[in-house]
């Protein structure tokens, strides 16, 4: 099954804004659900036909390996911090074959500290146990954890490198190449949509006890909170997993999860220009798989294992330009920075105004007309409360 186009790019979550929904609210997500469920089909179903230069895009059921949307899913792609998983795999292989302990503790090195962010920040000799590492990994996407993580495993971050290609090649990710532990930009740090299926399927299903770790919406070390970059663990009903990245070069990637009535979906969406679109279309992927889902899956016997390679597949790109991010360079940032700096301009503009309408006041205050009666007590009027301009990614 691969349908061409636009499928539910964006378009979906921004035409039905509560498929993000408080998940405690029951009641309320039932009755947007059966409401979002509808629209999310609809439009599913047309944008699909419309042609559009679309990123890699997977729906599938990981339990069987269905698929039930695919766009591009062989074109090759910066992996980023989705390069995690992998990392997280070969941890808990080293766990099953005793070479680590959830309560070992493991230091940190002076390549560990070398790694850019996002990290945690520890200093060379500082040590953490294999479950806050699992944590800090998964929850904070930290690159110094991930080469503390290799060289307790294999003695060096290369060595380790080597067994995550090999553990690549065992799982059948034909299409990537790691040459580092955490993601970080590297034009042959590589892999595709549907390499990623075979991880994120393969460490869930081998290693179900540590499911816990991948719906964790934060973490701790000692008195320092770290929030997950998963917004989907705190808007999106059943949300459980698993991994988000993001370089310049990427765009924004997820590979998302969730589990209704005992079913578990996961989405993979790779090349979003924001945090925000990402979520949007990975939740729209997962509902439209949670609302469509019944008797014609029977008959479905595409798998990620099965579906044809594309071969109009494309070599790696670049999404930089499309990017809104700091440091990028995109048209995006630049269009948004414009808009930031006429805002601020204008906003100026107003203090402006309004200091002077106060000194006005004021003075007329200092000097009320004959024969009237000062009002009040002579002070401005409160000033409401700017609304925020612009959310977090």
């Amino acid at each position: 099954m691969r349908l061409r186009g636009t499928g539910v790019r964006g378009s979906v979550g921004a035409r039905c804004p509560n498929v993000l929904a408080d998940p405690n609210d029951h009641l309320g997500n039932f009755m947007r659900s059966r409401a979002t469920g509808l629209a999310a089909a609809l439009l599913f179903l047309i944008t699909a036909i419309a042609p559009a230069a679309a990123s890699p895009t997977l729906l599938f059921e990981p339990s069987t390996g269905k698929v039930l949307y695919s766009e591009d899913i062989d074109d090759v792609w910066h992996p980023a911090s989705l390069t995690k998983l992998t990392t997280v795999y070969i941890a808990f292989e080293a766990i099953k074959e005793g070479k680590l302990h959830l309560d070992d503790k493991i230091p940190c090195s002076l390549v560990a500290t070398l790694q850019p962010p996002s990290k945690v920040g520890l200093k060379v000799g500082d040590t953490l146990t294999v479950d806050q590492a699992l944590q800090a990994v998964i929850v904070k996407s930290a690159n110094d954890v991930t080469v503390m993580l290799a060289e307790a495993i294999s003695g060096s971050e290369a060595a380790f490198i080597q067994r995550m290609n090999e553990t690549a090649k065992r799982l059948g990710m034909t299409h990537t190449n790691f040459v580092n532990t955490n993601g970080l930009p590297d034009p042959s740090q590589l892999t595709t949509a549907r390499d990623l299926a075979k991880i994120a399927r393969a460490v869930i299903s081998d290693y179900p006890q540590y499911a816990n770790y991948w719906a964790m919406p934060d973490m701790r070390i000692g008195r320092r909170r770290l929030g997950s970059h998963n917004a989907l663990l705190r808007t999106f009903a059943g949300a459980d997993g698993l991994k988000t990245g993001f370089t310049c070069d990427s765009g924004y990637n997820v590979v998302a999860s969730a589990t209704r009535d005992g079913r578990r979906l996961m989405a993979i969406v790779l090349g979003e220009s924001s945090g925000n679109e990402r979520a949007v279309r990975a939740a729209s992927l997962l509902e439209y798989g949670f609302q469509n889902y019944g008797w014609k899956q029977i008959f479905n016997t595409t798998t990620i294992d099965n579906l044809p390679a594309d071969p109009a597949a494309k070599s790696i790109t670049s999404v930089r330009d499309s990017v809104a991010a700091w440091g990028c360079g995109g048209k995006r940032h630049h269009q948004a920075s414009a808009v930031g700096k006429r805002k601020r301009k204008g906003q100026l503009a107003s203090k402006d105004k309004a200091a002077l309408k106060k000194k006005g006041e004021a003075e007329a205050i200092a000097q009320p007309p004959a024969n009237k009666a000062t009002e009040g007590d002579g002070s401005a009027a409160p000033t409401q409360p700017r609304a925020a301009e612009a959310a977090t990614p």
